[in-house]
């Protein structure tokens, strides 16, 4: 029974003499000078059907989103809550009556002058004065 003790005590010891000496162990990297790469940000697996409309852009391209989430997916940087504003501006004149959307989540594909754009919804895409080509984004 001693030599079953003394077998146990000694691995036990190895053990635990090892565990302390990886814990020990640290690796630093120093790529010399300048801004640290930040590490990537995991993408979501999925983004909710919420509809809180997100104005986006990417490039010269700006796209209204349903949500946060899907214009984040679509590599979008928001720019400003709400859905976007018209090519008129903020103060466009021209007479133009305001159009009002239900917050309602079904994506069309629309086109106008040759750009293809997805929309949350179709009353969206007829507020911005596109044709709607098909169901789904684009």
């Amino acid at each position: 029974m001693k030599f079953v003790a003394s077998v146990f005590s000694r691995q036990g010891f190895a053990v635990l003499f090892l565990s302390a000496l990886l814990a020990a162990c640290t690796v630093v990297v120093d790529d010399g000078p300048g801004p640290r790469p930040r590490p990537p940000r995991p993408e979501p697996e999925f983004c909710t059907r919420q509809y809180e409309p997100v104005c986006a852009r990417r490039g010269g391209d700006r796209q209204t989103f349903a949500n946060a989430c899907l214009a984040d997916r679509a590599g979008y940087r928001i720019v400003r809550d709400g859905p976007c504003r018209g090519d008129g501006g903020d103060g466009g004149g021209g007479g133009e009556e305001q159009t009002f959307c239900t917050r309602e989540y079904a994506p069309v594909c629309a086109r106008r002058h040759g750009e293809m754009r997805s929309f949350p919804n179709a009353c969206e895409a007829r507020a911005a004065d596109y044709r709607i080509v098909g169901d789904g984004p684009c």
